[in-house]
């Protein structure tokens, strides 16, 4: 039985790219779809599929996108500014939606329209990528394992590089400031103004606190309410960082910021460096009680991980696994999610009390 086809949205970005070539080598026809006609039809050309021009603000354009689909995989970011029109053409023509964004705010966004999606049958799920597939799994298996927990802690240590959508993103949104969550609310905290050492890999890395998306999906997927993530950072990057928060006014600047991303490299990582790089994620639950259990999980390089992980939630779609209203990874699909994502490993540390 042929697997009924998604739409592609973002296509011919690098992520979007890896993912259509990907979707190409397992015998999935995604209908590839964006802005940019030209690029579309080309990448078409040599995929063999199906392709769509359309721009985001053409409502009903986008629900004819959608109509002969099961939903979309929604590549194109940033994802604050391109989302909610997806998502509304999503709730039109009643079809899926899931993205690869690793926004905070877009979590939070999306969070609000779960009855409206509940209500036409429809399921958000934002994060399919490595943002937050692999974390959000990892922090449910540690609550699972301590369903007590009252406070989660996730460490990320990455060796990969960024794409250019991705670096772009990241300085779109820089302002200086890092969230934790406390008591249930998003508390801002100044970015780099904390530094812990961290045991990961059998190796003490420096981290600082990050607006990583499980601030928003870690709640939503375990109930816990006091939520930190960590992004472990060589030293001079970490004073690199303290440096841009001091000049965090001058990048907010329009001027200032057009220059910057002028500055970022195009494309994103080559084959090569794709299959050196690895991830490693550390989760960490607490009870009011002082009972700490660790759980750490491998994965390869992000965008290695985000092709995997993507493709296997829209498969889970495609198979008729779709429970409406908002969801995490998660809650869909279970902790055990990602382990059927190839090159990763899920090990339990010892826990304390």
């Amino acid at each position: 039985m042929t697997a009924p086809p998604f739409l592609l949205y973002g296509a011919t970005g690098y992520t979007g790219t890896l993912i259509a070539e990907a979707a190409v080598a397992r015998g999935l026809r995604p209908v590839l779809a964006g802005r940019n006609a030209g690029a579309l039809k080309a990448l078409a050309a040599r995929l063999d599929l199906p392709w769509r021009a359309v721009a985001l603000d053409d409502q009903q354009g986008l629900a004819d996108a959608l109509e002969d689909t099961i939903g979309v995989l929604h590549c194109a970011g940033p994802f604050s500014a391109t989302a909610a029109p997806m998502v509304e053409a999503c709730l039109r023509a009643r079809r899926h939606y899931l993205d690869v964004t690793g926004e905070l705010a877009v979590f939070e966004a999306l969070r609000g329209r779960s009855a409206v999606a509940h209500q036409q049958g429809i399921m958000l799920l934002p994060g399919v990528g490595f943002d937050v597939v692999p974390s959000d799994c990892l922090l449910a298996h540690v609550h699972h394992r301590l369903p007590s927990a009252t406070r989660l802690r996730l460490v990320i240590s990455s060796s990969g590089q960024l794409s250019h959508g991705t670096a772009a993103t990241m300085l779109e949104h820089f302002c200086g400031t890092s969230f934790v969550r406390r008591q249930g609310q998003l508390v801002a905290v100044p970015l780099a103004g904390d530094v812990r050492t961290f045991d990961i890999d059998g190796r003490r890395r420096s981290a600082v606190l990050f607006p990583w998306g499980d601030l928003s999906t870690a709640q939503h997927s375990t109930g816990v309410s006091d939520i930190e993530v960590w992004f472990t950072f060589p030293p001079s990057n970490i004073r690199a960082l303290r440096a841009a928060v001091v000049a965090a006014p001058l990048l907010r600047t329009s001027f200032v910021r057009r220059l910057l991303q002028s500055l970022v490299p195009t494309g994103g990582p080559s084959k090569a460096e794709r299959a050196a790089g690895r991830c490693v994620l550390l989760a960490e639950a607490e009870s009011d009680a002082g009972e700490v259990v660790r759980s750490c999980l491998q994965t390869p390089d992000g965008y290695t991980h985000t092709v995997e992980t993507a493709l296997l939630c829209m498969s889970r779609v495609a198979a008729g696994e779709h429970p409406p209203g908002y969801q995490t990874p998660s809650s869909a699909y279970g902790p055990d999610l990602v382990l059927q994502a190839p090159g990763t490993a899920r090990s339990d540390l010892s826990s304390s009390r």
